[in-house]
């Protein structure tokens, strides 16, 4: 019998425990057969791929990778289903005790229940009568560590396994039929369940674990808010004789100086100053203000690096400035009738098309040096920005009269355009005389006659709406005029007012002799070629209210810049040029405004008109030493 018992113990995986050979296939046909199961394979393996079951296992290393807490059995998540296009092909495995047949693969898959958090325990039932407590653990020793086996009398137990993983290999057994030996008695042989089995002890460590969880990303979460912090400043010493000595020292010092008035506040803020410690204090209050001048010094010269850099950067504009003049003036050359005439028509198209980009261009370029301009006047002077008192006693007039001064602007603006389109229409009209005759067969001409045709019909629609926008302007114009003609007669009225009331004051004292008012006379005042006499008693304002107005110090400037950019031009220049040349240097003066200036001194500038026909063009010319001579 030990004997058996041995070869019992020693047999292959080839053989069964009854002495079958596993590799004889008809007693295992026959066996299932009288079972009503249909053979599937002799072939004995493991229950399921560790690969399968555990995610990250490698089998050729042996080892498992880091677990995913929302794997199954670590959390509530439950585990992803087999697809379906994987079907899992169970096969007959073999113990020392028993033997477990699969299901029939026609048959519906075992049902389980919801996976409990944590669940390390399974329920097993459908167990033979005759299956003792060794057999279950050599049937689930398979599937990993068994922690404990609680067998009830009935045909059903409870397995608590080390690892939650090991609960996936255990429910592939569900659906077997186990036969323990070769025993064909029902008491040996019963089909099994594995189902998922709720246990305090599983839940109970699933809490635990995921309370360690939570502690430990709370550390995390508050060594990575420690990280970010802020450092807190370093503490501030108590006051004492011996520190502030250091103190004053450190306060002479440049790189400790910010470090030592922190140290210093601190100090004074909690009352650390008395009679005793007065004279402390002070010098140190006195070296801290010595900073001050160095401070003064270092300001001075970063303003100075950086009006340096203001310069540099200026300078860089005016020469981009300056090229981009010089290729204007390239494509002004060109474009004159002279040169203009022997390019072709093509060639002529690009030249107009660069000299407009140039333009514009220049134009930018030109408003960002204003720009910047602008922004050193505004820094350097805020006097500009104070009204004239004369100006501040009118703003009706003042109003009216910007008014009239941008309605004439649009009138000369739009009578330009009128000219440049008269200009263009007598053009095409000189292209369609040389066009050929309806006779000729050229079908060139044909095809260009009704485009120049086209072209005149635009160019007189155009007309029209010019001149009839220029109509409109003309009588905005002329009820400007009638409304400043009002008000100068309101001021005039006004100013009468102000003469009575003068006189009136002058009545009021006539015991006092005439002789003493000599010294303080009247004033005499100029108005409308008549002589007024103000007695000194009447307000500053109405003296220069009836002085009229005068040359403030832009329009100053302005002529002696249009005196000077003249004088280098002795043949003259259009109201064009030469606007475009101040706007510039001011880009809010209008063309009106310019062409008033000039025409209310005839003694300094003369308009003359030159060239023939279609190039007739008005020229303005300096004449002040002309001027001089003859005044």
């Amino acid at each position: 019998m030990a004997s058996a018992a041995d070869e019992m113990g020693t047999l292959g995986p080839e053989q069964t425990h009854a002495g079958v050979p596993v590799a004889d296939p008809t007693a295992w046909t026959t066996a299932m057969n009288n079972l009503g199961i249909v053979p599937m394979g002799v072939a004995g393996q493991p229950l399921v791929s560790d690969s399968i079951c555990i995610q990250g296992f490698d089998p050729s290393l042996g080892i498992i990778g880091p677990i995913n807490p929302l794997m199954p059995g670590i959390s509530l998540v439950p585990r992803p289903p087999v697809p379906a296009e994987i079907p899992v092909v169970k096969e007959i495995i073999h113990c020392k005790s028993c033997t477990l047949f699969p299901q029939n693969p026609n048959l519906p898959p075992p049902s389980t229940r919801e996976r409990p958090p944590g669940c390390k325990t399974v329920f097993v039932g459908g167990l033979p009568e005759n299956a003792s407590e060794d057999i279950i653990r050599e049937v689930f020793d398979q599937c990993g560590e068994i922690v404990a086996v609680r067998k009830s009398k009935k045909n059903f137990c409870h397995i608590r396994f080390a690892e939650e993983y090991m609960v996936d290999k255990a429910l592939y057994l569900s659906g077997y039929r186990m036969r323990i030996g070769s025993s064909t008695d029902k008491k040996d042989s019963g089909r099994i369940h594995v189902d998922f089995a709720q246990a305090r002890d599983d839940l109970y460590e699933w809490e635990c674990r995921q309370r360690l969880l939570a502690r430990e990303e709370r550390h995390r979460r508050r060594v990575q808010e420690d990280l970010l912090r802020p450092p807190s400043p370093p503490p501030i010493m108590h006051y004492s004789e011996h520190e502030a000595a250091l103190l004053a020292e450190r306060l002479k010092d440049d790189g400790k100086f910010s470090e030592a008035t922190a140290v210093l506040v601190t100090w004074i803020e909690r009352g650390e100053v008395s009679r005793r410690s007065a004279n402390h204090f002070y010098s140190m209050i006195q070296s801290a203000n010595g900073h001050v001048r160095r401070l003064m010094s270092e300001k001075a010269q970063r303003e100075e690096e950086m009006e340096q850099a203001r310069e540099r950067f200026r300078n860089a504009l005016l020469a981009i400035l300056a090229q981009f003049e010089q290729i204007t003036a390239v494509f002004t050359a060109a474009t004159r009738q002279r040169a203009w005439d022997h390019f072709s028509k093509a060639q002529r198209k690009n030249i107009d098309m660069w000299r407009k980009q140039c333009e514009e261009l220049r134009n930018a370029h030109s408003e960002e040096i204003m720009g910047i301009r602008r922004e050193e006047e505004m820094e350097m002077s805020e006097d500009d920005s104070d009204e004239n008192p004369s100006k501040k006693m009118r703003p009706d007039d003042s109003a009216l009269a910007a008014q009239a001064c941008a309605l004439r602007e649009e009138n000369d603006s739009l009578r330009w355009q009128l000219d440049a389109y008269r200009n263009e229409v007598e053009l095409l009209k000189q292209e369609q005389s040389l066009a050929p005759r309806p006779g000729d067969s050229s079908p060139r001409g044909e095809q260009r006659l009704p485009f120049l045709q086209q072209s005149i019909l635009g160019m007189q629609q155009q007309l029209r709406g010019l001149q009839e926008e220029l109509k409109s302007k003309e009588q905005e114009m002329e009820r400007a005029k009638e409304e400043q003609r009002r008000l100068e007669g309101e001021l005039r009225a006004l100013r009468e007012k102000l003469l009575n009331h003068a006189d009136a004051v002058e009545g009021s004292h006539p015991d006092k002799p005439e002789k003493a008012h000599a010294p303080r006379s009247l004033c005499p005042q100029r108005m409308n070629g008549c002589t007024l006499t103000l007695p000194p008693t009447a307000d500053r304002s109405v003296q220069l209210a009836v002085r009229g107005p005068s040359i403030s110090e832009r329009e100053a400037l302005l002529l002696g810049i249009v005196s000077t950019f003249l004088h280098v031009h002795p043949f003259g220049a259009n109201i064009e040029y030469l606007w475009s040349y101040i706007q510039r240097l001011d880009s809010k003066i209008s063309a009106g405004e310019l062409e008033g200036l000039m025409v209310r001194l005839p003694h300094m500038f003369k308009q003359e008109f030159s060239g023939v026909g279609a190039t007739l063009e008005k020229r303005w010319k300096f004449c002040g030493f002309e001027g001089i001579q003859s005044m």
